[in-house]
């Protein structure tokens, strides 16, 4: 976002000693003051960010469970949508919602069959 980025270096212009004030700057870039605000001081989540990024299973746990669907399908014992979330849920240690294991098998569609 070209506003928010040219905000932001206008901000980190400032002297030592200039008073900061994030309304007049986001409106002179077009931008919301909130907005401004929150990725100045670094707490705005960006949007682009991946959704196993608040994921429930490192990187490991989730190939390993990837390797276990694959090894229970290839003996013909394709596990249901329930299973996959009970031997998420167990990795994890707490409980993994129905969404989660949606993106889960979306993400993983080109290994794993229904």
């Amino acid at each position: 976002m070209p506003g928010l980025k040219d905000a932001l270096d206008q901000i980190n212009a400032l002297k030592p000693g200039e008073k900061l004030v994030y309304t007049h700057i986001a409106e002179n870039h077009g931008i919301s003051r909130t907005t401004l605000s929150r990725a100045h001081r670094g707490v705005q989540v960006p949007r682009h960010v991946d959704v196993f990024n608040n994921c429930k299973l490192n990187d490991q746990q989730e190939d390993d469970l990837v390797k276990y669907i694959e090894k229970l399908t290839a003996r013909h014992l394709p596990p249901t949508r329930s299973m996959v979330q009970n031997f998420a849920s167990r990795v994890a240690q707490g409980r993994v919602s129905e969404s989660w294991v949606t993106r889960f098998l979306n993400c993983y569609s080109d290994r794993l069959t229904s």
